[in-house]
């Protein structure tokens, strides 16, 4: 007879008998739990996995010392760059003399490379942090069109200052101003070299202002540049919450040298200044998010709203945020700006923000480079000023949405001189009332490091595929251990139907075997 090929080969005849025995005595009640408990547990997976990893990211981006998140925001292992394009002046005689349309040249980029670190760190109960931001600027001048000994010509800013800020003052006051100018040499337009422009030079009004005005009134610096006293440390306390309370106010300003709102405007909303120094941003950012940006040279808080997908460095996956259209609409297309109008109407042309109020009353302008979002008119009232592009000119912050880091920004902004003409000051008696272009700075971030772009990518790649394949495998073991369950429950009602049906077989015939002897013996 030819033997089954199973027993033939005795080893796995041995070993498939084995596990079936261990499955047979593995109790039923037993496996019928691990595959109801299993499959409950992958659907949980598949319900609460996608938090279960948010809560695993937020503590891990909670600002405390030690961590790498707190390492690369306290010092961020970046090379940010500010590009500075000046507009020098090219007819100032004959602007001045004989009512030219002024004409302006655009030199530039001047790159210096920058370094931040947040120096004097404190922590608070509060789940707040203190520093003090430093910012080191080094001037790159193989990426830069020129030299910081360029020498330019621009509106003297101080000068021009102080003339329009006495135009509603006392005739008297004007005329003496006037013959002070005179004495002193003051010109509405000055000389001067890209580094003097940037960092400081030396102004006789500046000067005679520190040795006459009252010490209560008098500016806190002695020299005059656009950048001036910005090269290292800076003196303002700046407090953000670390996320240990409140993850939704990660990286957020608490208060700024102490204070919570500016009190400028009209509303605590436009006074608040509730936004991030622009370095983190509370995660799980939607297309929905505005996010907000404080900084003290923009004098508000500024709103970005979503654009478009974009891709980041070593493809990680973010938002491109910007400021909304209208974000410096008059009032009539924007009535919410109406509360950074305190002294109007009139108020700031539209596509301007004034921030005099926090520049000693100074009509210093902020506008987007070559008058972007502005109306044309403001730009070709200066010859000289190609028509804006937004890909060159717009304001824009990408950002990793699921732990709200940046991933590269282009933060552009150009700074305007409001000029009023003062009929009583000579030197300005024929200067049109104009918004004259004095500069504008692209200070941006082309991408991060690969150490934490790698980061990034395990954050936003590894857990969605996890995600699935845990779902799908948590799943598939559960089924599998419910068709065992159901498998040992039909073998074992299959046993028994047997078992009930053998014994009264066995029994009659036994019975029937039995009588016959017994017979037998009887008739013997």
């Amino acid at each position: 007879m030819k033997m089954p090929k199973c027993w033939k080969t005795g080893g796995n005849w041995q070993k498939t008998t084995g596990l079936y025995s261990s499955i047979l005595h593995i109790p039923k009640g037993f496996v019928v739990a691990a595959a109801v408990g299993t499959v409950i547990f992958g659907i949980l997976v598949v319900i609460f996995f996608p938090s279960w990893v948010k809560l695993i990211i937020h503590h891990e981006i909670v600002l405390r010392n030690g961590s790498q998140a707190f390492g690369w925001w306290a010092k961020p292992p970046v090379e940010p760059t500010i590009k500075v394009y000046i507009y020098n002046v090219t007819n100032a005689d004959e602007f001045l003399n004989n009512g030219s349309k002024p004409i302006v040249e655009e030199l530039g980029p001047y790159v210096y490379i920058e370094t931040w670190e947040k120096k004097n760190l404190r922590f608070h109960d509060n789940g707040t942090v203190t520093f003090n931001q430093e910012k080191i600027y080094i001037f790159d001048e193989s990426q830069s069109a020129g030299s910081e000994d360029d020498v330019v010509v621009v509106p003297n800013i101080p000068m021009l200052s102080a003339t329009s800020q006495s135009k509603h003052a006392a005739r008297f006051l004007r005329l003496a101003m006037a013959s002070i100018m005179d004495i002193l040499k003051i010109k509405p337009f000055v000389e001067v070299t890209v580094g003097q422009l940037l960092w400081g030079y030396e102004d006789p009004l500046l000067k005679l202002a520190k040795d006459v005005v009252p010490k209560e009134q008098k500016l806190p610096y002695e020299e005059f540049g656009l950048l001036y006293n910005k090269n290292g440390t800076s003196k303002d306390n700046v407090t953000v919450f670390t996320g240990a309370n409140d993850i939704t106010q990660y990286g957020l300003i608490d208060k700024f040298n102490g204070i919570s709102h500016l009190s400028h405007y009209k509303t605590d909303k436009c006074n608040s200044l509730k936004g991030s120094d622009g370095s983190i941003f509370p995660p799980d950012i939607t297309k929905n998010t505005t996010l907000y940006v404080y900084d003290k040279d923009l004098c508000r808080k500024l709103p970005l709203v979503y654009v478009e997908d974009i891709v980041g460095s070593d493809n990680v996956p973010g938002y491109r945020f910007s400021p909304p259209k209208n974000v410096f609409a008059g009032v009539d297309e924007n009535p919410e700006n109406d509360c950074f109008c305190p002294h109007g109407p009139p108020c700031t042309p539209a596509g301007f923000f004034n921030v005099s109020l926090c520049q000693y009353d100074s009509p210093v302008l902020l506008s987007f480079p070559h008058f972007y979002l502005a109306d044309d008119k403001y730009r070709t009232a200066v010859e000289g000023i190609s028509p804006p592009d937004p890909e060159k000119h717009m304001f824009f912050l990408d950002v990793q949405p699921l732990m709200g880091a940046p991933l590269r920004a282009k933060a552009r902004i150009q700074l305007n001189l409001a000029v009023s003409q003062v009929v009583d000051i000579k030197q300005v008696a024929t200067f049109p009332d104009i918004i004259f272009p004095i500069m504008w700075f692209e200070e941006g971030l082309n991408g991060l490091p690969k150490q934490m772009t790698n980061l990034m990518g395990l954050a936003t790649t590894v857990p969605p595929v996890a995600h699935v394949a845990l779902s799908v495998g948590v799943i598939v073991v559960g089924l599998l251990l419910l068709l065992v369950a159901v498998w040992r429950l039909v073998r074992g009602a299959h046993r028994l139907s047997s078992l009930q049906l053998a014994p009264g077989h066995v029994g009659s015939q036994t019975k029937k075997e039995k009588d016959v002897p017994m017979n037998n013996v009887n008739k013997n």
